[in-house]
């Protein structure tokens, strides 16, 4: 039988062209105007469009809102399409099992390969994740450019601490250094994969200097470098991670001085954006990534400085599994001003609008509370929060922090409450405390707010 091979189905010089990476990545895009950004992202969209009008899922969602494909002209008019959630994927797979409708693989003798991961359930159930060749080398494309622009050189060893196995992260960020960057490549991955103690001793004997992965578990691995006494061995000079709300400042002396870049991505999209060599918020890929910011409550697009949801349109996977106005629920805001390149910057992770917690008419986000605790000596970082219903139906939170000792609870009470707006009890526990509530050791993102009220 004949059908296309991976490396048949996709033209990589012309993806090299319409995705520079390395100097002409940023030449290209510090003398590009808005106006010549949005040609581009234009023409994508409307061949997007084309796609997705060819996939069940997509036509079923536009059609309950009555939208014909001749209504959406353009970009412009993306406004007019609803969004979607992991839960409308959900309720897709649920009703057309295996893989849902979402997909458009087609024919299995004549479709270009596809590739299937999933997520890692932080969230909820896993969800599938599906690419075509374009897909998914376009996503790894954009995580290599960021990569080098942020510093990394091909003189690197690159030790990644994401999770394999079905998850999608550690994969395709494998592919992304080897495909896209000439260093070399450690797929470590969790503890439970890599014990820790043996992460830093690969570390120490192949020459790491560079850490990918989810900051949680990597500043973990810092504290087993110290016991080990391996840091005379061990020279990190960058870590490539997910800082969210939290102060790099900690991580960064957790790793004697390593230099720490953000960075935002989730499995449906890949990385959406992060930050350039000056580390002044994080650039929206923009030549490959559409994002709005829409208000939470209203679905409506904030004002400037608004926060809001994250949506997002991957403008080049125009091939499986299209995504086109996906509502991450993650929440940020754009900064002002224009940065280094023509692409917009937004905060970075600034929390989830589904694990927003309303006490007492405030809204918290529970990540806030890692930039809280950050920078304290007697704290180690690592915290989590059990929301409970009281009988008169009353809702309260409870924060366990770990504790080094020394620390006032009362104080801490207060601070809390100053930092988030709304009073929350704190337990304290000992360093290691929280672990298995947060299971830090076995998931890529370690738990943070536990809901018990059973709802």
């Amino acid at each position: 039988m004949t059908y296309p091979t991976y490396f048949e189905a996709l033209d990589h010089r012309q993806l090299l062209k319409d995705y520079p990476i390395g100097d002409a990545f940023t030449a290209r895009y510090r003398a590009m105007s808005r106006d010549e950004l949005f040609a581009i992202q234009d023409a994508q969209f409307r061949r997007l469009m084309e796609r997705g009008w060819q996939v069940p899922f997509y036509r079923r969602l536009w059609g309950e809102k009555g939208i014909e494909p001749g209504d959406i002209r353009g970009l412009a008019d993306i406004g007019k399409l609803p969004v979607y959630d992991k839960s409308d994927l959900m309720a897709s797979i649920a009703e057309y099992p295996p893989y849902g409708d979402f997909h458009g693989m087609g024919d299995p003798a004549t479709r270009a390969p596809t590739i299937f991961h999933t997520t890692s359930g932080t969230t909820g159930k896993p969800q599938t994740l599906m690419f075509g060749p374009k897909g998914r080398e376009v996503g790894n494309l954009l995580v290599g450019r960021m990569y080098r622009w942020m510093g990394l050189e091909p003189s690197d060893v690159v030790h990644s601490v994401y999770g394999h196995g079905m998850i999608n992260g550690g994969h395709y960020i494998r592919e992304a250094v080897t495909h896209f960057t000439n260093s070399v490549f450690l797929s470590a991955g969790t503890g439970i994969e890599t014990r820790s103690v043996n992460q830093v001793r690969l570390m120490a004997d192949f020459g790491v200097t560079t850490i990918v992965g989810f900051v949680d578990y990597i500043r973990k691995l810092a504290e087993t470098a110290e016991a080990e006494g391996l840091f005379d061995q061990i020279d990190i000079r960058m870590i490539i991670g997910h800082l969210g709300t939290e102060d790099r400042a900690s991580t960064e002396a957790a790793w004697h001085g390593a230099k720490a870049y953000d960075w935002y991505g989730v499995g449906d999209t890949g990385t959406i954006a992060g930050e350039g060599p000056e580390r002044d918020g994080m650039y929206v890929w923009e030549d490959a990534q559409f994002l709005e910011l829409l208000d939470v409550d209203t679905g409506e697009p904030v004002g400037p400085g608004g926060t809001g949801d994250m949506v997002v349109t991957c403008l080049y996977k125009d091939d499986i599994a299209p995504c086109i106005r996906f509502n991450t629920h993650d929440v940020t805001h754009e900064l002002d001003g224009r940065g280094e390149i023509v692409f917009k910057r937004i905060a970075g992770f600034k929390g989830r609008s589904d694990n927003m917690v309303k006490l007492r008419g405030i809204n918290v986000f529970p990540h806030a509370i890692g930039a809280i605790i950050e920078n304290r000596s007697d704290l180690t970082g690592e915290y989590v929060c059990h929301l409970r219903r009281d009988a008169s139906q009353k809702d309260t939170m409870t924060v366990t922090l770990e504790s080094r000792g020394g620390s006032d609870r009362g104080e801490l009470v207060e601070t809390l409450r100053r930092g988030l707006g709304v009073e929350v009890d704190v337990v304290l526990v000992e360093p290691g405390g929280t672990a298995k509530a947060t299971e830090i050791d076995t998931r890529q993102k370690p738990l943070r707010l536990i809901d018990e009220r059973g709802l």
